[in-house]
């Protein structure tokens, strides 16, 4: 309960504790300096794709690991210029951090650090037993603390609108990194591919209406508290 009250009003948490006070650097970087970092955006280098792009490891000169968001063609350029800000301007230690952008030509991508630890829908489903309860309740606080940050303390405040086990990354101490909180929320949805997607974790009034008030968020994260205990 404590965790659901936290959400709701933003108590119960300290701000000045985990808003991240030592930053990387956020730039802009240059298409070159992605291609030599991901190989070129080699295949064996891809984690994963998504409705908004693919995303690859990378490896910057000082032997920093990077995550690369190569965005799919936008059909609304200023929608990747005000993600590039509020990304910018978004931090906190349970958040992904986003280290700068590239927009050079038709390239769009987004450069974020690397969790070595993936998601935590790949453990939840792993037949290894990764995660034992103290690890589960750690991602649990963690999570909500990033979650709450985003509806009270951001600027703008934002409702993340896709809470769910895989926009949640884990960093080498198991804490949630909770990403996806900027991009999805300023593109227009796909005929409802978004929705179709994310009906488990949707309460039935915004299966049925589609709102995005920080409630949507609040119902998501009980799902996800129900994924981690069960």
């Amino acid at each position: 309960m404590r965790l659901f009250s936290c959400l709701c009003c933003g108590k119960g948490f300290d701000r000045k504790k985990n808003v991240k006070t030592e930053q990387p650097l956020w730039r802009e970087f240059t298409l070159k300096e992605l291609h030599a970092a991901t190989n070129s955006f080699n295949y064996d280098n891809k984690l994963g794709e998504g409705r908004f792009g693919s995303v690859y490891w990378g490896q910057l000169p000082d032997g920093s690991q990077i995550a690369v968001k190569r965005l799919k063609a936008s059909r609304e350029e200023i929608s990747f210029a005000v993600e590039v800000n509020i990304l910018g301007g978004t931090r906190h230690k349970n958040l992904l951090t986003a280290r700068g952008y590239c927009a050079e030509g038709q390239e769009r991508l987004i450069v974020y650090e690397y969790m070595p630890n993936s998601s935590l829908v790949s453990h939840l489903h792993s037949s290894e037993p990764l995660l034992d309860w103290t690890r589960r309740m750690k991602i649990a606080v963690t999570s909500a603390q990033a979650i709450a940050y985003l509806h009270h303390h951001a600027t703008p405040r934002i409702v993340h609108g896709d809470v769910r086990a895989s926009n949640v990354l884990l960093d080498s101490e198991f804490e949630a990194r909770v990403t996806d909180f900027g991009y999805g929320k300023l593109m227009p949805e796909e005929d409802g591919a978004s929705k179709a997607n994310n009906t488990g974790y949707l309460s039935p009034e915004c299966v049925e209406s589609g709102g995005g008030s920080s409630m949507r968020d609040v119902y998501s994260f009980g799902v996800l508290l129900l994924e981690l205990v069960t």
